[in-house]
């Protein structure tokens, strides 16, 4: 063991191997370092995209709950638009019936004056009829001395009811 000692290659070996640590030891900490800041980063890198995806959970949730609120809604314009929609034509057809029956109201009155007006006219003309035929078979009838009696009587009878 002394021979190896005393070789030159030896003392080179152990010169190498000290230079090789006295240089590696800054490059390691330069290298750990380097790597250290590197994990730092990715660290909070992840925990960024932690916190963006928490957000992002939430902004979802956020908008689902928008959405269902909005379907809610319109569900309920919706319905209240039916509801409208039905109130509207039940007054609608309300005021249908109610012209409708006016209009037949005014219709059977213009029936009734029509017929009533017939009837008069009926009457009228018939009366005509029945004066003109009671004066033709009066004229006929009372040609003479009986006529001259019966229209004296119907005169004194008239100035006794007028008095």
């Amino acid at each position: 063991m002394i021979e190896v000692l005393q070789a030159a290659e030896f003392w080179a070996l152990i010169a190498f191997i000290i230079f090789v640590t006295a240089a590696f030891m800054p490059a390691r900490r330069a290298l750990t370092g380097a790597l250290d800041q590197r994990i730092d980063g990715i660290k909070r890198q992840v925990e960024e995209a932690k916190l963006l995806r928490e957000e992002a959970q939430a902004m979802l949730a956020n908008y689902q709950r928008q959405q269902r609120h909005a379907a809610e809604e319109a569900s309920s314009i919706i319905e209240r638009a039916q509801e409208d929609a039905e109130r509207h034509r039940a007054v609608a057809e309300a005021k249908l019936n109610t012209v409708l029956q006016a209009q037949e109201m005014q219709a059977l009155e213009k029936i009734n004056q029509a017929e009533a007006a017939a009837l008069r006219a009926v009457r009228e003309a018939t009366v005509d009829l029945a004066i003109t035929a009671t004066g033709d078979l009066l004229a006929k009838r009372l040609d003479g001395p009986e006529g001259n009696a019966l229209v004296d009587a119907a005169i004194q009878e008239l100035n006794q009811k007028l008095n």
